[in-house]
Order: structure tokens, then sequence, then C-alpha cells
């Protein structure tokens, strides 16, 4: 037993030994460079044009039309999202499904924050309606699914689905797969304000 805890010590070593350090600069510091490399998060395809969300009401966003082909029969509710820098933001409940959509306008932050390695989430790149987006699990939380949309510098689109308490729960893929349908109408919605 204590051969092979020699030996994974030895390879650990073999392995740091060859592993390139980073150049210091003058001031003994790592180059910039090296430190961007390391910590550079993917970037997103750019967006066919901006959609600022500025002065947007966000419960009109979606048309009645609109929410009759998402089920959502509940008449929609404002409030301002705090965690988005005080977003305006609309909550909308199906009575048919169970399910609940939630349309947040952040203006205070681009769609950037999802890629941060503080975020901790597992975000995917998408497309919705042409624009570039991130569909975004929250670990330990399968009941619910983001996809957050880069509609303009420095500000996204915030679309929540999540199982309003169903009697069956629905799985976390197919809460993802409401959340970019409820993406696109949104997307729809606010080129027809725009």
């Amino acid at each position: 037993m204590r051969a092979v805890g020699v030996i994974i010590a030895t390879l650990c070593a073999l392995a740091t030994a060859c592993t390139p350090l980073p150049e210091n600069t003058a001031d003994g510091g790592p180059h910039e460079a090296d430190i961007a490399s390391a910590t550079t998060a993917p970037s997103l395809p750019r967006r066919p044009r901006e959609v600022l969300l500025d002065g947007l009401d966000p419960c009109a966003v979606l048309s009645p039309q609109q929410r009759v082909r998402l089920n959502l029969d509940n008449p929609p509710s404002a409030y301002l999202e705090t965690s988005f820098g005080n977003a305006k933001a609309c909550t909308m409940r199906s009575n048919i499904s169970g399910n609940v959509v939630r349309l947040a306008l952040v203006t205070a932050e681009g769609v950037g924050v999802w890629l941060d390695e503080n975020a901790q989430v597992e975000a995917e790149p998408t497309t919705i309606a042409g624009f570039p987006g991130l569909t975004v699990r929250t670990p330990g939380m399968e009941q619910v699914c983001n996809v957050e949309v880069d509609v303009a510098e420095g500000q996204f689109l915030d679309v929540m689905f999540r199982d309003g308490g169903n009697e069956t729960k629905a799985t976390q893929d197919t809460l993802c797969l409401g959340a970019l349908r409820a993406a696109e109408e949104a997307i729809a919605g606010l080129l027809q304000h725009r």
C-alpha cells in the first residue's frame, strides 16, 4: 500500500514539474495575458441587433395571444426583482399546467454575469430567435430552469420557468424546454415593442 502512495506522489511531482509556469513580469508577477487566458469565460456570438429594455413593462412583453399559447391563464403580476438590481419583473402562472413563468428585464448588468465562475451555475450556450443566450441550471434546484437572452450591451432578458407545485413534478429538462419556448415568445414580443 505504501508503494502505491510513493508512485502517486512521484507521478504528481512529475506532472507538476512538466507543467509550464506563467512567465513573470519585472515585478515578479505573471503576465496579464497569462492570467486572462486562465480565467476567460466562453464568449457568446454577436446579437443580430440591440433591443433595449429601458422603459418597457415586463407584463406587456407577452401579448394575450402569446400567454394563451403558453397556457398562462392567470393575470400577470408585476414586481421588482432585487437580485437583478431592481429589474422590472413579471410573474405569470398556469392553472392548466401548474407552471410559473417569470420575465425580468435586467438593465443593471450584462448576460456575461452568468458565465462568471462566481455564478456557480451550469450555463449552456443556446440561441433564441437569433439572439445569443444561455440555458442556466442551478445545482440543487431541479424545480427551476432559466434562459438568459443577450438583447443589448449591459442588458439581458431573464426567463425563469419553474414547477408551481404540480402533482406530478416536471423534470428539469422539461422545465428548460418550457423556458426556451417562453423566451422565444418573449423575444418575439420585445421585437414588436422595439
